[in-house]
């Protein structure tokens, strides 16, 4: 759903007020070079991505199709190049996979180490298949184990992306993450101007609503 800045800006306004910060942000002068709007601005877009980033899937919408381009390695493994703006992935594929996978591995897991035993009932498999997000010299990159062949397509990729406020200042957010997001912008707002336990306060009432 597309929100308005400018309308997110005066629900930020609220959150502060509910917590006694906006006046002491104001009366304190911490504020000198930014008006309170355009430092709440600033903040926008990275308030939505870190909501984004850890809500539980059920609170998410959308997303946007990727995966045209597949490269394969030995083992019927292999990877995809990730979008510039990739934030989090909704769903992964394969067509001769038995399910989707939603959650990623990082190349951090002890699981990632497992995709290259050579007990293939270790690996991952079109059965029980495992998706993995790491960084290669071109960029993100999803790696997928494993197919029964190269003949495989993907057959359904869906990722989330970088949240941005439009040319007519709209910025897409999921209905459900929205005051979550009001509240965390309003925490990055509090900690500009070092408000930190105001900061600190107003970011765990937004992951209380995620619950």
């Amino acid at each position: 759903m597309i929100f308005k800045a400018e309308h997110i800006a005066r629900d930020v306004r609220v959150a502060l007020d509910e917590n006694n910060s906006s006046e002491q942000l104001i009366a304190t002068g911490d504020i000198e070079t930014l008006s309170l709007d355009e430092l709440i601005g600033s903040k926008i877009e990275e308030g939505v991505r870190r909501v984004v980033r850890t809500a539980p899937r059920e609170f998410l919408e959308g997303g946007i199709p990727f995966g045209d381009c597949v490269y394969w390695r030995e083992g019927f493994r292999g990877w995809i190049l990730l979008p510039d703006d990739f934030v989090r992935l909704i769903i992964f594929k394969m067509s001769d996979w038995e399910r989707a996978v939603f959650e990623p591995i990082s190349v951090a897991d002890p699981r990632y180490a497992l995709q290259s035993s050579r007990f293939g009932g270790l690996r991952g498999n079109a059965e029980k298949p495992v998706v993995a997000i790491g960084r290669r010299g071109e960029g993100l990159a999803l790696e997928f184990f494993s197919c029964r062949s190269e003949d495989a397509t993907v057959d359904q990729a869906m990722y989330l992306a970088e949240p941005r406020i439009d040319r007519y200042g709209g910025i897409e957010i999921p209905k459900k993450c929205y005051t979550s997001s009001i509240y965390e912008i309003a925490s990055l707002t509090a900690m500009a101007v070092g408000k930190y336990d105001e900061s600190r306060f107003l970011s765990e009432r937004g992951k209380e609503l995620l619950i």
